[in-house]
């Protein structure tokens, strides 16, 4: 067989060898939890000593994927950058939003997120303007306020600058507003950027404690692609989103800046590492948040805070030094992450590598794929590894998909338990060798970190070479068996949980020290390391939401579950319509549909709180105005008379 299309650096369709039954059941990690004081200590003791260092490495199993003899017949594969080209196919104008994607939300729907359509009728009517609306946002993403403002721990401070910046593209949308000269659905719009993304004029911390004294720590002076097309769109960056110190984690946990909040349950963590600009969505600040995902890094807390998150194809928005990471887009809703997502993955011409994707076409538009049978791939015992409560609201969620028109295909994909580890190992060790680049010496950069990545890093420097170049063959053997599949049966998607648990429980004693749990995890990223590992896209979508753990000392709020769907390496636009199906699901068929959490910002009422104020401002200017020139001209005329009396 064939593969489905034209693509670079194809891995080959390869089914993949049997893989021996084990002796015994694997099993289950255990790497030590460490908090407060214990984390600190392991922290110091493993940045310095490197038996400690090696201690960990080994306990977490990483050695094991060299032990796999099947490895010998595949080559190394650092990156899993497969490559959609032009084949000749007609390539609709995907950047011709219809009306699927701009109508906004009906005046007599229930109160919900607004959408990039509803800002912009909004805007449209004349009731409020986009400066209006940043000038509201502006108090609620401002750090250090007293008393400490509600929403600032999902965003970073923007060292004087960012304001400014926020104000002024606000003012030039206005302008273009009033000129009648939109750019289209995104002018206006307010949207976010995770804190490791570079914006021109911004500070990028990555999760780190600031210090102006060093370079990693001065502002941007070039925005980054994606971002870069989003505002040449009109969006305007209302912040950069707080973030997991160095990505380093699925938690969201940050001691520098503090944890956002999941607003479903603030008892409970928003996930990461993109865990800002989760909790900004969520909260309704914003409709858009661009983060980075190289382990679940947008989805796993977009499955934490209900929302939607597409992981692209590897490199297909920007190319990142990192093997396992890309830029891509959460939103509310569907509509806007589609958006998003067509817009910030336009071809750079500057780039050699990103320049050479073709645009991904929904099926129902590509004459090669219109009539195709739509399928769900999926492994049964890897789907039962989660929780309970996960797995039934999947279960619902798979059998309203089979009655729209999917079928179900049952597979075993083969060394997923090593497929993880081998993640990890890429994931981990490129991390270390890029922060330890961004601080050369004299610096130490452990110096410059938290206690629990100093452990993390310390531990990622121990990969031996040999060890990372198996996990590198182990990518090239998946991916082959996942071609493979892709082959056999076209345009397959592989369906699992985001998460295998409802939600990781906060304990306020981590917030200023942090905390490593390793065991948590790697359970959190069962189901979503492989689009990673292999570079496929992928993408989560809220499917229903379950009680806390534990009861009512865990929080009365439900939190959300969320489901996961990947295709093959291209298939962006056929995870959106999937998303699509599954929003009108959510909306729809579960008991109540879309939750809107408290703490909910109804950010066109500020807007219009800040116009009526503006107004009133206005009309008070107004009248002392006229009532200052009417006195002017009494004491004028008083002078005339004054004047004419005293003549001779």
């Amino acid at each position: 067989m064939a593969p489905n299309r034209r693509y670079a650096n194809y891995p080959g369709a390869q089914r993949a060898p049997r893989q021996p039954k084990a002796e015994e059941a694997p099993k289950d990690d255990q790497n030590p939890t460490l908090r407060g004081h214990a984390l600190t200590v392991a922290g110091k003791l493993a940045a310095n000593l490197g038996f400690v260092r090696r201690y960990f490495w080994h306990n977490a199993k990483f050695g094991l994927i060299r032990e796999i003899p099947e490895l010998r017949d595949y080559k190394y594969r650092l990156q899993p950058d497969v490559i959609p080209l032009r084949d000749g196919t007609p390539v609709p104008d995907l950047l011709h939003f219809g009306p699927e994607l701009t109508a906004p939300t009906p005046p007599d729907a229930p109160r919900g997120y607004m959408t990039c359509a509803d800002y912009h009728a909004l805007y449209a009517s004349g009731t409020v303007t986009p400066y209006q609306v940043v000038s509201a946002l502006m108090p609620l993403t401002r750090r250090g306020q007293r008393p400490k403002g509600k929403y600032e721990t999902a965003w970073v401070p923007s060292h004087g600058n960012g304001e400014a910046l926020a104000l002024a593209a606000a003012q030039a949308s206005t302008a273009r507003w009033l000129a009648g000269k939109p750019l289209g659905i995104l002018d206006g719009v307010p949207i976010s950027v995770k804190d490791e993304i570079d914006v021109r004029g911004w500070v990028s911390h990555s999760g780190m404690k600031y210090n102006p004294r060093l370079k990693f720590f001065q502002p941007a002076e070039e925005t980054s692609w994606p971002i870069r097309k989003l505002e040449a769109a009109g969006a305007v960056v209302v912040g950069k989103n707080n973030m997991h110190e160095l990505r380093a984690d699925t938690c969201g946990c940050n001691p520098n800046w503090g944890t956002p909040t999941n607003w479903h349950n603030p008892k409970y963590y928003p996930g990461g590492s993109s865990s800002g600009g989760a909790s900004a969505v969520c909260c309704g600040m914003v409709p858009i948040a661009i983060g980075t995902d190289a382990g679940g890094g947008i989805r796993i807390p977009a499955a934490f805070t209900g929302l939607y998150a597409l992981k692209p194809t590897h490199h297909r928005t920007v190319v990142m030094k990192h093997s396992s990471c890309v830029t891509g887009p959460m939103a509310a809703s569907v509509a806007d992450l589609t958006i998003a997502y067509r817009i910030m993955s336009q071809p750079n011409p500057d780039d050699p590598v990103q320049s050479l994707f073709t645009p991904s076409i929904p099926m129902s538009l590509d004459p090669n794929t219109a009539n195709r049978r739509r399928v769900l791939a999926v492994d049964s015992s890897w789907w039962s590894q989660a929780d309970k409560e996960v797995v039934a609201h999947c279960d619902k969620a798979l059998a309203y998909f089979c009655s729209v028109g999917y079928s179900v295909l049952d597979i075993n994909l083969p060394y997923l338990r090593e497929c993880q580890l081998a993640h990890s190992v890429l994931t981990i060790t490129q991390t270390y060798h890029d922060v330890r680049e961004a601080f050369p010496p004299p610096g130490r950069f452990f110096d410059h970190i938290s206690a629990q990545s100093r452990l993390f890093l310390a531990v990622a420097s121990q990969t031996p070479t040999a060890d990372f170049r198996a996990a590198g063959r182990l990518r090239q053997l998946i991916m082959s068996h996942l071609a493979h599949l892709f082959e056999q049966y076209p345009g397959i998607l592989f369906l699992t949980p985001t998460t295998p648990t409802r939600g990781w429980r906060r304990d306020e004693g981590d917030a200023e020290a942090g905390f490593t749990d390793v065991n948590a995890s790697i359970r959190n990223m069962i189901y979503i390391f492989l689009a990673n590992l292999t570079g496929c896209p992928a993408v989560s979508v809220p499917v229903g939401y379950a009680n806390a753990f534990g009861g009512s000392k865990n929080g009365t709020r439900r939190l959300p579950i969320g489901m996961h769907a990947m295709a093959e390496w291209g298939g962006e636009e056929q995870l959106l319509e999937f998303a699509r199906e599954a929003e009108v699901y959510l909306n729809t068929k579960v008991p109540g549909g879309r939750v809107i959490p408290e703490g909910w910002v109804d950010v066109a009422e500020a807007a219009a709180k800040k116009s009526k104020v503006e107004s009133d401002n206005a009309s008070i200017l107004y009248n002392t105005s006229v009532k200052s020139m009417k006195l002017r001209s009494s004491l004028s005329m008083m002078s005339v008379s004054t004047d004419a009396t005293m003549s001779p």
